[in-house]
Parts: C-alpha cells; sequence; structure tokens
C-alpha cells in the first residue's frame, strides 16, 4: 500500500470513531472495521489470490478500500452491497479519492434482494460486516454462492457475540465447514467452505 492511501485511510478511520461519537442514531454512524483489521483483510485477499470479493455492508467505504488495494493485485473485483443511499453517495466519493473505484461495483439494495440473483460457487470471499439479525436468514444464499475453497469472514464476532448466536448455532450444524476466531479488532470470524 503506498503512502497516501495509508494516510487516507487513517484519516477515514478517525472521521469514522469521531462521526460515531458525536450521533446517535445508527444509520449515521460509520461502524468502520477496526484500524487493525483493515491489515488483516488485505493479507486475507491476497494470501488466497481472492479475485471475486463480495462484502456487504459498505458503509462509508473504509473496510472496502482494504479490500480494493488488495484485488489490485490479485486482478480481482468487489461487489459491496449498502442499502443506506448517504453512506453509498459518500463511499463513491471516498474510493474514487482513493483511487480505486475501478475495483469495485456498488449495489443499492438490500443483500436478501440481491443474493438470490448470483451464480453458484462464483465468490472466492464474502466479508459480512451488515445487519447482524439477517445474517442466520442469509446463510444458505451465503454458502451457495461461496466456491469450494472460499472463505466467508464476519466482524464483530466477539463484540457482539449474543447477536451471532443463531447464526453461529447454523454454522456449526452446516457439514463441510471449517471455522477459527481471530481475535482481531472486534473479532473475525473464519469460514471456510469445505466443499
Amino acid at each position: 500500500m503506498d503512502q497516501t492511501l495509508h494516510k487516507f485511510l487513517e484519516e477515514l478511520a478517525k472521521f469514522g470513531k469521531t462521526n460515531d461519537q458525536q450521533v446517535t442514531q445508527r444509520s449515521e454512524r460509520m461502524l468502520n472495521i477496526t484500524p487493525d483489521t483493515g491489515p488483516f483483510l488485505s493479507i486475507l485477499i491476497k494470501s488466497t489470490k481472492a479475485k471475486d470479493v463480495l462484502e456487504i455492508g459498505t458503509s462509508n467505504g473504509y473496510s472496502t478500500i482494504w479490500l480494493a488495494d488488495a484485488v489490485r493485485s490479485t486482478g480481482g473485483h468487489i461487489t459491496t452491497i449498502e442499502m443506506n443511499p448517504w453512506k453509498v453517495d459518500q463511499a463513491r466519493l471516498n474510493f474514487q479519492q482513493a483511487s480505486v473505484d475501478e475495483f469495485i461495483t456498488q449495489i443499492v439494495t438490500p443483500a436478501e434482494n440481491y443474493l438470490p440473483t448470483c451464480s453458484s460457487n462464483s465468490i472466492d470471499v464474502i466479508f459480512l460486516d451488515s445487519e447482524r439479525s439477517q445474517y442466520a436468514g442469509w446463510l444458505n444464499q451465503l454458502l451457495r454462492l461461496l466456491r469450494p475453497g472460499g472463505l466467508l469472514v464476519v466482524d464483530n464476532a466477539v463484540s457482539h457475540e449474543a447477536e451471532l448466536t443463531e447464526f453461529m448455532s447454523l454454522v456449526q450444524q452446516t457439514p463441510d465447514l471449517d471455522t477459527s476466531l481471530v481475535p482481531i479488532g472486534n473479532g473475525e470470524l473464519l469460514i471456510w467452505k469445505c466443499i
């Protein structure tokens, strides 16, 4: 990562943190990943040589920029889903300013509407950082999209563990999945699809 992009990401992280301390409505909060989670995601993308990445929960694009910089080196592309038009616009500007917009397709629709339209076994890595109450309902679709050997990464697996109880129960009951909880940031749950 070049220094200009690194500096921009530092500024974006500060903005997100300051914004979230000042606003009370969840829809106006950025809810960005922690600064140490960005490099972790980047290494996951590069080490798996992921080309097709799906992010659910763009917000202002902080995590997306980390992912986009990583797919730049793999020849890949990111599709990112966000329902909030205000956040979509913020993210678009941030992608342009970070010079990563060519690696990103923004989708403005609920995930439950978009996921059924995607091809099976088409995604290398899915990063899930959205409305946690929906995860259990999305699990079958997410696993359908994920190619064999693909990786589902779930943010906030430690900080919001109680909200993920139903989802985690379903994951544990699903055959051919390996999981690992990584204590980085707010906790990253890695779910590897064996076949």
